[in-house]
C-alpha cells in the first residue's frame, strides 16, 4: 500500500490516510478481503505516529470502508461504491451551491461560470 504524507498540506496527516485509502478502494486497488497492514506497520513505514494510523484507521471503519477483528486484522470491507460516490457528488454539489450563489451576487452570467468549470475539470 502506497501513501503519500505532505507536510506541507492543510489537511491533518490522519485525513490525508483516510482519503487515500479510500481512493484505493474506489478505484479497486483495494480490494474487499484484502488485509491492510498493521497500525504499527503503516506508522513505520510512511514515518507518522501510530496514534495517527490509529485515528485513520478508526474512521475507515465507522465510515464502513475497513474493519478490525481481534486475531484476524485489519482488513477491506465490501462497500457499496454507489453509496461512496453519491456522498461524493452531494459534497460537490454543496460546494458549487455555494460558488453559484457568488456568480448570482456578482451578476456573472451562467455560460462564463460553465466556461470556467470546464477548464478547471479538464486541468491535469
Amino acid at each position: 500500500m502506497n501513501i503519500i504524507i505532505s507536510n506541507n498540506r492543510d489537511k491533518p496527516i490522519y485525513e490525508q490516510i483516510v482519503s487515500q485509502v479510500k481512493n484505493m478502494i474506489m478505484n479497486e486497488e483495494l480490494l474487499a478481503g484484502e488485509s491492510l497492514p498493521s497500525m504499527r506497520a503503516l506508522a513505520k513505514s510512511i514515518h507518522v505516529s501510530v496514534i495517527t494510523v490509529q485515528r485513520a484507521y478508526e474512521e475507515l471503519q465507522r465510515d464502513g470502508f475497513i474493519e478490525t477483528e481481534i486475531g484476524r486484522g485489519t482488513y477491506i470491507l465490501a462497500r457499496n461504491k454507489d453509496f461512496y460516490k453519491e456522498q461524493k457528488q452531494k459534497e460537490i454539489e454543496e460546494h458549487l451551491q455555494s460558488a453559484i450563489a457568488i456568480a448570482k451576487e456578482n451578476a456573472i452570467p451562467l455560460d462564463k461560470i460553465v466556461e470556467v468549470l470546464k477548464i478547471l475539470y479538464l486541468e491535469e
